[in-house]
């Protein structure tokens, strides 16, 4: 009996573990009261309530996404937030009004940003790892400020001088300096995507591009478009209509493009990007459908133009609870092996500098 004990004891050890799936428990409607009251202290206090409104938004998102039955956290602090945004605010229009004034210093703050912004990116990482948790347990990042420099700045340069040729490269340079460097407790997690796989991917969206400019090339747009010429043209005269119809099938274009290739080209690239990360020995995987997400996406886009904006929250919702529920993690061994870190602080400002640049920074 004993042996027969320990060899099933053995063969449960050496089975693989169930997945866990990722689960996300919140509801259009719970969210609408948080986004609702969100909008109006914002709007009533001129934007200060904004930084509130974000750690409102972040937690309930956090909170109701689950791990292994445990929910993630969010601890992020409103006040250093809107210090950062202030912060942020600041180089924005000192950026802004110099070019409006065409004043040589465009030049200096445009330096000034470049030579700043690695460090706010980095910084931004921090935060946001060091402000989320799972099981009492922080995330962090321990990216180097010199690597910070060489993956935003040098290879930033060399993609803007071989006119964006070198784009996937950099784009698969800032996911292993993001995810290599990024550690759950004291568990670390590493990244093992190639630049090739990037530059497939990216191939396939410039087809894809090529493609639907061909569509709308057959399809009679620039026949419309070159009515709408005529009218810059001294004397020229065109039908209103012709105007009207260019405009709407130039923007029905631009949507099209939006809510279709950019969708697809997002989950194929979510999907090379979640595959190949690893958390410790733990895989993670993910099974994203490009279509479902353009359906997601489209159908989302229709509401809330029917809905005058009013369906947001529930578009929000299921686009969280879809991307959420397409990744899972293949434990190897038992989740409670990870020990916390030491506590360290990080300051807001990257983040929000970041994210008022317009920089992807998500993870």
């Amino acid at each position: 009996m004993d042996n027969v004990s320990k060899s099933e004891s053995a063969s449960q050890a050496s089975s693989p573990r169930a997945p866990e799936q990722l689960q996300f428990t919140g509801s259009g409607a719970e969210y609408f009261g948080i986004w609702i009251v969100n909008l109006l202290l914002t709007v009533v206090t001129l934007g200060v309530y904004s930084a509130w409104a974000k750690v409102r938004r972040l937690q309930y998102f956090y909170r109701h996404t689950e791990l292994a039955g445990s929910s993630f956290d969010f601890h992020g602090s409103p006040g250093r937030i809107l210090v950062g945004r202030v912060i942020a605010l600041v180089m924005l229009l000192a950026y802004n009004y110099s070019v409006r004034l065409r004043s040589p210093l465009t030049i200096v703050i445009l330096v000034g940003i470049a030579v700043v912004m690695p460090w706010l990116l980095r910084n931004s990482f921090r935060f946001r790892l060091y402000n989320t948790s799972w099981r009492g347990t922080r995330f962090h990042f321990r990216g180097t400020l010199a690597g910070a420099y060489r993956v935003f700045l040098l290879n930033g340069f060399l993609a803007l001088i071989t006119l964006y040729v070198m784009a996937p490269f950099m784009h698969q340079r800032l996911k292993a300096y993001q995810h290599d460097n990024s550690w759950f407790g004291r568990t670390r997690c590493s990244f093992h995507a190639r630049a090739g796989q990037f530059y497939v991917l990216y191939l396939l969206l410039l087809a894809a591009m090529v493609g639907f400019a061909l569509l709308i090339v057959f399809s009679g747009i620039g026949g419309a478009l070159a009515a709408l010429s005529q009218v810059q043209k001294p004397g020229g005269h065109v039908n209103p209509l012709a105007v009207y119809k260019a405009l709407a099938i130039l923007y029905g274009a631009l949507i099209l493009i939006g809510v279709s290739i950019a969708p697809a080209f997002h989950a194929l690239m979510t999907n090379l990007i979640w595959n190949n990360t690893r958390l410790g020995e733990h895989r993670i995987e993910c099974n994203m459908s490009p279509f479902v997400l353009i359906w997601i996406t489209v159908s989302n886009f229709v509401l809330v133009v029917l809905t005058l904006g009013l369906f947001i929250p529930w578009a929000m919702v299921r686009l969280a609870k879809f991307q959420l529920e397409s990744v899972r993690l293949l434990p190897a061994s038992d989740l409670q092996e990870f020990v916390a870190a030491e506590p360290e602080t990080i300051g807001a400002v990257g983040e929000e500098a970041a994210t008022a640049f317009d920089f992807d920074i998500s993870l």
